[in-house]
């Protein structure tokens, strides 16, 4: 399975945590949250070691993709995902609420959030430049400048890394201080999925995989021909090789978010008509 959707599992552990942390001080929730997000990648240094040798424990924790672990008979645990580094960036992103309150005005949070999100992106240049920390994978010179530059953007996502929490997260600020005072329906409409967030991403991992399936079958392949493809990958509907050009790529999903648009709408206003069910908030 493809490990985005594996996050799936990372974000509820995280939840579940968040849970228990948040009865804590503040300023000892955002520590941990801080610590694990600048410290995760020490561990990085341990497993680069030429004799190293993942076990449950550190492939749950730090670097499991898809390691299986035999429980009792036929019965296997798969880990599918680590949790810990997003659970880190969790907790920032709850510390990261307090900006949204009333002790801050529409004008404050802006230079706040503008200052934070040009740190964030001058702190990776420089971390990603010295190239000892916060990414397992070092970058190298190409054979020219663009080719380098793309090595030097190649960040590791799975799991995030210091160096891809940085820049994502830097970029994804300056665009909410950028949008702050910008109301319109192209604003109303990022509003929206931002209300609507996880919902949209179950909904999408559906409807694309359903997608990828009709189009796998228009395009002549049989049930075994599924069969085949889904032992190796769950979800899969694909044969190497197989592929449409990167502009269909591109309206497909285009189509997608525009076919989903209405339905978020709609689960932000019932979400917002009904506040008693408190379970609703989580989506």
């Amino acid at each position: 399975m493809n490990p985005k959707y594996t996050v799936i599992w990372a974000i509820g552990i995280s939840m579940i945590l968040l849970r228990f942390l948040s009865r804590l001080p503040y300023k000892v929730v955002l520590a941990i949250g801080l610590i694990i997000v600048l410290g995760h990648n020490v561990l990085d240094f341990w497993e680069a070691e030429p004799r190293f040798k993942a076990g449950f424990w550190w492939d749950l924790f730090h670097h499991g993709l898809f390691a299986v672990y035999p429980i009792v008979g036929d019965h296997y645990l798969a880990i599918m995902y680590p949790f810990v580094p997003w659970t880190g960036l969790m907790i920032l992103g709850y510390c990261f609420g307090v900006f949204f309150t009333a002790k801050f005005t529409s004008a404050q949070r802006q230079k706040i959030l503008t200052r934070i999100g040009l740190c964030l992106l001058g702190f990776f240049v420089l971390l990603r430049a010295l190239n000892l920390y916060g990414d397992p994978h070092p970058w190298t010179t190409q054979a020219n400048g663009f080719a380098t530059f793309l090595s030097f953007m190649n960040v590791n996502k799975y799991p995030p890394s210091l160096a891809y929490m940085s820049v994502m997260i830097g970029i994804a600020i300056l665009a909410l201080a950028f949008l702050e005072n910008i109301h319109n329906k192209l604003t109303n409409v990022f509003r929206t999925f931002g209300r609507t967030a996880f919902f949209y991403y179950i909904l999408h991992f559906y409807l694309a995989h359903s997608i990828t399936a009709v189009l796998f079958f228009y395009r002549g392949h049989s049930l075994d021909d599924a069969m085949k493809a889904l032992q190796k990958i769950p979800f899969f509907f694909q044969i190497p090789g197989e592929g449409y050009s990167l502009e269909i790529v591109y309206l497909i999903w285009i189509l997608l978010i525009a076919g989903l648009y209405p339905l978020c709408k709609w689960y932000d206003s019932y979400k917002s008509a009904h506040k008693e069910k408190w379970w609703l908030s989580y989506l």
